[in-house]
């Protein structure tokens, strides 16, 4: 945790807030400014998308560390927003379109990404990437801190508040679902794959 005290790093949204209750220095700074911020020094580190962007914006030359997970971002998230009086003023069949292009779209971008960041990673490692676990301690570090931020805000923002506690025990029961089914065939899948 220590090594994030006065850290610029790009990163922006709730991750942001998060790395400066750490003690790190959120950085916003545009996708194709990352590259030269890093060369320069002016940030110290960087989040972006995953291997195939980072490959493509050519982070690898200027940032050797490739910390994993990204756990300011378990997923991607595709998003509509839309004024509310607007949509419910759209007729039925146009409404229907949106929704399913919108879910079309987020299937596709998923699967994308889950095709092309597997090969990036390999390439990445290639040219010289340091893959390295964020420790332990950084990980629950971060994780106290979101979840107090979280709490926070949900007392000063009924909306945040309510929504929040709906995801809250939204995810409480699919984790728990998910340590059944996805952890532990993940798991043995990826044991059996040296074996094949």
């Amino acid at each position: 945790m220590a090594d994030l005290q006065g850290l610029k790093f790009r990163v922006g949204g709730f991750a942001g807030t998060i790395i400066a209750k750490v003690g790190g220095v959120p950085q916003q700074i545009a996708g194709g400014d990352i590259y030269p911020a890093l060369e320069k020094g002016t940030i110290d580190a960087a989040e972006w998308v995953g291997p195939y962007d980072d490959e493509k914006l050519g982070f690898v030359k200027v940032a050797k560390y490739y910390y994993y997970p990204g756990w300011w971002e378990g997923t991607g998230q595709g998003h509509n927003i839309m004024n509310l009086d607007k949509w419910n003023a759209l007729p039925k069949h146009y409404r229907a379109a949106v929704e399913s292009a919108s879910r079309d779209s987020f299937t596709w971008v998923t699967g994308k990404y889950d095709a092309v960041n597997p090969p990036a990673l390999k390439r990445l490692l290639v040219a010289g990437a340091i893959l390295k676990p964020f420790p332990q301690e950084v990980l629950e570090g971060c994780y106290s801190a979101a979840n107090e931020i979280y709490a926070d805000l949900a007392k000063s923002n009924p909306h945040f508040g309510k929504m929040y506690a709906s995801l809250s025990a939204y995810r409480n029961e699919s984790l728990a679902w998910m340590q059944v089914a996805e952890l532990s065939f993940d798991s043995f899948m990826m044991r059996m794959r040296t074996r094949t």
